[in-house]
């Protein structure tokens, strides 16, 4: 079976979206489901269940991606061992992180790693960081960088990076409501509007911290993305959350300051996620340990 169709199954089992799909795969909707017209009509069987608005896996469907990703993880690992037997690596490893993640961390990781292995090539995309764990799970990407989450899920191998303090942040000017702030802090938590992630790990850290305090938090808007928060925040629209790492590297670090908050939250652990049966390809191994 060819590969590049499993390849693109295993994108749109994942998005459940022939746009988002066909993108990923680097091909139009159009050839995306000749491709899955393609799958079904092999096994004789429909893999999806499609309107105009909605796919869904169906119960074959389910099967398959279990087979798909199998299938490919071999592939994958018989191209790298031959590639090894031939004295040099050489090869792709698909690699997601978020854009913040991406200049924060990637020239450090990937500098020695390309001196060591030239002919290794890293497909890197970017996106929501929150999806970044999931991807790896699904088999859409061999590698990424996020956050620790507080669970790590079975089968997932986790190599640290770095650390990054998790951070209430204000405006340097007042915010747009009659609710000051001070020196040294927030005085009044119930009534100070808050912009925070729509879900995801700060999300939870933030919710927990509300709650010990006993206190029901007047949210302004919620968002997807860090960045937006620090942009939000920087026009007086609220307080957010951010890790501090995005608050370094944000254009708008000047407009916005940090606030004290007791308790501290949590702080986020950085680092890379890969299956942990993806380390015995010799690309992922070889990347994996040049991390130290």
């Amino acid at each position: 079976m060819d590969h590049r169709l499993l390849s693109q199954f295993l994108a749109l089992a994942e998005t459940l979206h022939f746009g988002r799909a066909s993108e990923l795969s680097h091909i139009s909707p159009s050839t995306l489901s000749r491709s899955i017209k393609q799958l079904e009509d092999s096994l004789g069987t429909e893999l999806f269940l499609r309107d105009n608005r909605s796919v869904s896996l169906t119960p074959a469907g389910v099967k398959f991606q279990s087979y798909a990703r199998e299938a490919l993880t071999a592939w994958e690992l018989l191209q790298s061992q031959l590639a090894e037997t031939q004295g040099e690596l050489k090869g792709e490893i698909s690699m997601y992180c978020s854009v913040t993640a991406s200049y924060s961390f990637l020239y450090d990781l990937l500098s020695s790693f390309r001196q060591a292995h030239p002919k290794i090539e890293i497909k890197l995309h970017t996106g929501d960081p929150e999806s970044a764990i999931g991807r790896v799970l699904a088999g859409t990407e061999e590698v990424t960088i996020a956050a620790k989450p507080e669970s790590l899920p079975a089968g997932l191998a986790f190599k640290h990076i770095a650390t990054s303090p998790l951070v209430f942040i204000a405006p340097t000017q007042e915010l747009q409501t009659d609710l000051p702030i001070g020196p040294d802090g927030v005085s009044d938590w119930a009534k100070t509007p808050m912009i925070l992630s729509e879900s995801g790990l700060a999300r939870k850290r933030i919710n927990r911290w509300f709650k010990r305090k006993g206190i029901k938090p007047t949210i302004y808007a919620q968002v997807a993305g860090h960045e937006a928060i620090v942009s939000m925040v920087s026009l007086g629209f609220g307080v957010g959350v951010v890790p501090r790492i995005v608050l370094d590297n944000s254009p708008l670090a000047q407009r916005v300051r940090i606030l004290e908050a007791s308790p501290a939250l949590d702080a986020y652990e950085v680092g890379l996620f890969t299956l942990e049966k993806k380390l015995k390809n010799p690309l992922i191994q070889a990347f994996w340990h040049s991390i130290s």
